[in-house]
């Protein structure tokens, strides 16, 4: 099942531009998702289980770094990288 998801992250420190830049970059390492970014989130596309398993790896690394952070998910079981022009 393809799914995309909307991803805000807000960590709670001076620095957080770096830790979200870093969240972003580990992201668009996984070859099997599409991750798409812009001054508001992020958004990643693909199956299902590539996506959970990737932001399930990539979260929990971010809350490795002891500073608070706020992560807030939209899913929804649908592609939606592509959308009809209207």
């Amino acid at each position: 099942m393809n799914c995309s998801v909307e991803i805000s992250m807000y960590p709670i420190d001076k620095n957080y531009k770096k830790y979200i830049i870093e969240f972003i970059k580990k992201l668009r390492l996984y070859k099997s998702i599409k991750v798409i970014s812009n001054g508001m989130s992020t958004q990643v596309f693909g199956k299902f289980t590539d996506i959970t398993s990737a932001l399930n790896h990539e979260i929990q690394l971010a809350f490795k770094n002891k500073i608070p952070i706020v992560f807030n998910l939209k899913i929804i079981n649908s592609d939606l990288s592509k959308i009809e022009e209207f």
